[in-house]
């Protein structure tokens, strides 16, 4: 169930409004609901659309890398993110204030968070959590009721009486908080409008707002505003605890002092110069790789499932972004590479369905775009990124496929897709290997900067696993160093007599070395020759997809490699 935005039944959409548009992102509001992954078949009762329709937005999505299918399945997959990456580049809010809640969350040891306004709900866009028994499990693009939590209070201040209406319909409507699937069910004595009511009141008073339990049993937080030069509070920063650190009366102490100097600290950052706007639209944040395929392809090439209308009107938000917050009709134009008509119907699409704000000449991306499965992509790792490369690695080489990170000293598998052979290399997800003897333990341990490297090699003390494991400390840094320079490792048979590996790196977004991913096979198949001929262009294919999605992912959610 999506949120309710009131009971009475949507507008129709403009003359001008995208059809195919507004079905595409119906699928993908279904989605992202069902947790990023739905039948064909549920997506068909979801929307309530054609079976004939869905097969075309999922063939069209899937093209732009934004669905990918599984079996009878569509799953939202990683290059999604962009959509919403967009709206938080434009907000600068992640850039110019996470690090500041960052260093608070480390000061306080407690959770701590970013939240705007989204309708009469509070939609979160930065998250510093403290990893604990009991801790906040919130993601970003998360929706939570305004009234359940300490930043709705802070922010309904605002609200005029046509916003008190709508939220009053939105609670008659839902009155359960199902269209909220962040917060568990509301029950019948939580918050009433009376109650709700006084914690407007009382943060308006006071300057900050308290949440004591309203989300759920034994969370508490706190909440001031941050605003902007004009005196409107764009976000709210929060400190969350649990009732078994700090109650509802001792945790203000504990936090308010510090919560002021950092809203004071990020309105300041909020003042700073912006950045100037890139220099026209090769620079501009808008088309990506996936984009750019389709957009240079003919209509016999894309085939008759894609609907390019869908595409266009998809791609125009992306043409936001850092010093791109509000842009007028002809910069989105440029910026996509669409035609003037074109930008303007999918901007009057995007502007009906609550996507894109407009104001006079100019428009802006709005929170709503985080509904876009934001929340659900945000929490993979970089296991759930790798293992559908890795599916289509093995499927392309018909040998198993492997992703691993350096734990101490050893490499540690944390994603794995076997294949089928009478001879076959069988390893489990956890396994650990010597790094020093093994494919990936060696592009990894490539991958670390000259004086780590060699400082882990110094306290290795290499032991022969069979008779052409290389032990020697010199000559193992020189082999370190030649898989640096070469971007890949092969190892023969110095782990298992007659085990052949062969490893690429995986980097993030900002080159560093994360993860290696290699293809194991029995030396007696080919020469190591043969195997680096037939087996490095599709590791580095594979790699390359895994590395093109944990960037997009990686922008603002931290994603973690096991």
């Amino acid at each position: 169930m999506t949120h309710p935005a009131a009971t009475a039944p949507p507008a129709p959409p403009p003359p001008e409004a995208v059809g195919p548009l507004i079905r595409s992102l119906s699928v993908l509001r279904e989605l992202a609901t069902g947790g990023g992954r739905r039948s064909v078949g549920d997506l068909v009762r979801g929307t309530g659309l054609a079976r004939s329709t869905v097969d075309r937005v999922l063939s069209t999505l899937a093209r732009l890398g934004y669905v990918r299918t599984e079996g009878r399945d569509a799953v939202l997959a990683p290059r999604l993110l962009e959509l919403g990456n967009a709206y938080l580049a434009a907000s600068e809010l992640p850039d110019r204030l996470g690090p500041l809640a960052d260093r608070l969350a480390d000061e306080l040891d407690e959770s701590v968070s970013l939240a705007v306004p989204d309708g009469d709900g509070v939609r979160f866009v930065h998250q510093a959590t403290r990893r604990r028994a009991m801790s906040l499990a919130f993601r970003i693009g998360d929706l939570l009721p305004a009234e359940r939590g300490a930043p709705g209070a802070l922010f309904a201040d605002g609200w005029d009486e046509a916003d008190w209406r709508r939220w009053r319909a939105r609670r008659a409507a839902d009155p359960t908080d199902m269209g909220f699937p962040a917060v568990p069910p509301r029950r019948a004595e939580d918050t009433s409008e009376a109650d709700f009511a006084a914690r407007v009141a009382a943060a308006r008073t006071a300057g900050w707002s308290l949440d004591d339990q309203l989300i759920e049993p034994g969370l508490v937080a706190v909440a001031l505003p941050v605003r902007d030069t004009a005196g409107r509070p764009v976000c709210a920063l929060s400190a969350v605890s649990h009732t078994s650190r700090l109650s509802a009366d001792t945790l203000p102490d504990a936090v308010l002092p510090r919560l002021r100097e950092t809203v004071s600290a990020m309105e300041d950052a909020l003042r700073a110069p912006q950045p100037c706007p890139p220099a026209g639209p090769a620079s501009a944040a808008a088309p990506g790789p996936s984009h750019a395929t389709w957009m240079r392809a003919s209509k016999q090439e894309l085939g008759p499932e894609f609907v390019e209308s869908m595409a266009r009107g998809l791609i125009t938000l992306t043409a936001f972004g850092t010093g791109r917050a509000a842009l007028p009709l002809t910069a989105v134009a440029e910026a996509t590479g669409l035609a003037r008509a074109t930008a303007r119907r999918a901007l009057i699409t995007l502007e009906h369905l609550g996507y894109i704000a407009a104001d006079g000449k100019f428009f802006r991306l709005t929170p709503k775009v985080l509904e876009l499965g934001f929340a659900h992509l945000s929490g993979l790792t970089l296991p759930d990124i790798a293992q559908p490369h890795l599916a289509s690695l093995v499927e392309r080489v018909h040998d198993s496929a492997s992703m691993a990170v350096l734990s101490d000293d050893d490499i540690q598998y944390v994603a794995r897709v076997p294949t089928v052979r009478i001879m076959s290399v069988n390893i489990t997800l956890g396994t650990r290997f010597p790094a020093y003897a093994t494919s990936m333990g060696r592009v990894l341990l490539a991958g670390l900067p000259p004086a780590e490297r060699s400082a882990r090699l110094a306290r290795t003390r290499p032991e022969p696993l069979t008779r052409h494991t290389v032990t020697d400390p010199e000559r193992l840094l020189a082999l370190l160093e030649e898989v640096r320079a070469a971007g890949y490792a092969l190892v023969d048979e110095e782990l298992e007599e007659g085990l052949r590996s062969l490893a690429v790196p995986v980097h993030d977004r900002t080159g560093r070395v994360v993860a290696a991913v290699n293809v194991s096979t029995h030396a007696a198949r080919c020469t190591p020759g043969e195997a680096r001929e037939a087996l490095l262009p599709a590791l580095r294919t594979a790699a390359a997809g895994i590395e093109a999605d944990l960037s997009v992912a990686g922008r603002y959610a931290r994603i973690p490699v096991r």
